[in-house]
């Protein structure tokens, strides 16, 4: 959480924003974010309803829930994807922000 933490800025500043969705319980998202000091949203998906509808693996082996992280459009259709295999598999921050500039490309 702290790579988006630290760049955060660079994703607002380009009209997107970051929403973190894990299976915590709702006090430890609040108890998390306020630790980390996080500016963005967290949303606390015990009942992994979100986790199931966009496949997230779950691999109790592997200490839970895999990451996925999406960069969703306006429109909200998915228009990257990244389906990690483990724990610390996430895409370089980079590589989002340059899949945001391609769509703000796109739309002008």
């Amino acid at each position: 959480m702290a790579r988006f933490r630290n760049d955060y800025n660079e994703f607002t500043k380009r009209g997107s924003e970051i929403l973190a969705i894990g299976p915590d319980s709702t006090s430890r998202f609040l108890e998390y974010w306020a630790e980390e000091k996080l500016p963005f949203v967290g949303l606390p998906d015990p009942g992994h309803a979100a986790a199931r509808r966009y496949r997230q693996e779950v691999n109790l082996f592997k200490l839970g829930r895999m990451p996925l992280v999406c960069v969703v459009d306006a429109d909200g259709m998915i228009r990257y994807a990244h389906y990690g295999a483990s724990m610390s598999d996430i895409p370089e921050n980079k590589i989002l922000l340059g899949v945001i500039d391609q769509l703000n490309a796109a739309s002008k």
